[in-house]
């Protein structure tokens, strides 16, 4: 009996102290389903109006910069680097001397058929002056010639190797790191330093399929690459690829810019506006009045209930080109659309505003000048 009664002491205990604990939190949820079930103060926000503005359309896409001619200047000739003749980062022009390689032997081998050049062509002409008097038969005549043009081929030979053994510049550019050093054995084909033509030069970048009668040659682009985020750099369309990928349903499209300060090179992750010939009329925002998202593009719009209330609604747009702080709306929005201007973090769905004096003054400012 006494075992039974001190566990029914403890069962009744722990029935108290749970009872308790949970009439404490049942207690706490009434407080804060009270608390949410009143109306939350409206919150001060900045205003602005959706107006129409005359844009040039554009399509934006990503590419890769291209050099117009790019390689990695390699030797034709197995031999020993007698001399480097340029510096890494060096620019050069068409011809200019890269690295030379020993070439002694080469120069040995010119001598020896240019002698036997000379031999016969002596040859040749004293046959030539006994062919008349029939002194020699037509057979040796032409015998002597051909060994004479023989000879002056090998010549010829010879000094093409020997010019191998002198590496130039195949085009104007600017070097990359030098590869080799003086002294090292290059097996054929050694790379010996990269060399790109930077101005002009290339940016190659895809459109969708369905973007392609709104592209053309000449049409202008405009580029902006990360390295120099503030510079936007000029060019035009300059060639358009003949057939559409069928695995992605894009085309491949070249545009040529100019580049005499050499910012841009080549392997540069690229963003490309393809702007159009004409003008048209774009609806378009501040650029802080709208939020940037993965999932997509919003802004709050504010509207009116008939007790006289503003709220939010959260709605969806597409962006397009940003010009002078302000960006195209493709989508979502209509002329007059009065949106928050600022402060869209502190904002959710169906929360109630008030709008800032200043901010309703430049409303209303807006609104007249787009009428």
């Amino acid at each position: 009996m006494r075992t039974f009664g001190r566990f029914l002491i403890v069962i009744v205990f722990l029935g108290v102290v749970l009872g308790g604990i949970f009439g404490y939190k049942f207690y706490q949820f009434g407080q804060m389903k009270e608390m949410m079930s009143q109306p939350q103060p409206p919150v001060e926000v900045s205003a602005t109006v959706a107006t129409v503005s005359n844009w040039t359309p554009s399509i934006k896409s990503v590419g890769s910069v291209e050099a117009v001619n790019g390689i990695r200047v390699a030797n034709e000739m197995a031999g020993v680097v007698r001399e480097v003749a340029f510096e890494s980062g060096d620019t050069v022009s068409q011809g200019d001397v890269l690295i030379r390689l020993d070439s002694e032997i080469d120069e040995a081998t010119l001598r020896t058929r240019r002698a036997e050049a000379q031999l016969a062509e002596q040859e040749f002409k004293r046959v030539e002056n006994l062919l008349p008097r029939r002194a020699v038969s037509q057979s040796q005549f032409d015998e002597a010639a051909a060994n004479y043009e023989a000879a002056r081929a090998r010549v010829s030979e010879a000094g093409a190797q020997l010019n191998k053994k002198v590496i130039r510049a195949p085009f104007d550019g600017r070097l990359g790191l030098r590869l080799v050093d003086q002294g090292e054995y290059l097996a054929v084909g050694t790379a010996i330093v990269e060399i790109n033509m930077l101005d002009p030069i290339y940016l190659d970048y895809t459109l969708s399929e369905r973007d392609l009668p709104q592209v053309d040659r000449g049409y202008r682009v405009e580029v902006t690459v990360a390295a120099v985020p503030d510079a936007i750099f000029a060019g035009e369309v300059s060639a358009i690829n003949t057939s559409v990928n069928p695995e992605t349903r894009t085309v491949r499209v070249r545009a040529t810019l100019a580049n005499p300060e050499g910012k841009l090179r080549p392997g540069m992750f690229a963003t490309v506006m393809t702007l159009q010939p004409e003008d048209r009329e774009v609806i378009t925002l501040p650029r802080t009045a709208v939020s940037y998202n993965t999932y997509g593009d919003y802004v709050f719009l504010i509207t009116g209930g008939d007790d006289g209330a503003l709220t939010v609604t959260r709605r969806s747009v597409t962006t397009g080109r940003i010009n002078d702080g302000r960006v195209a709306i493709l989508e979502g929005l209509e002329e007059g659309d009065q949106v928050v201007s600022k402060g869209l973090l502190r904002l959710r769905a169906g929360q109630s505003v008030t709008i800032q004096e200043d901010s309703a003054d430049s409303v209303s400012s807006s609104a007249e000048a787009s009428d």
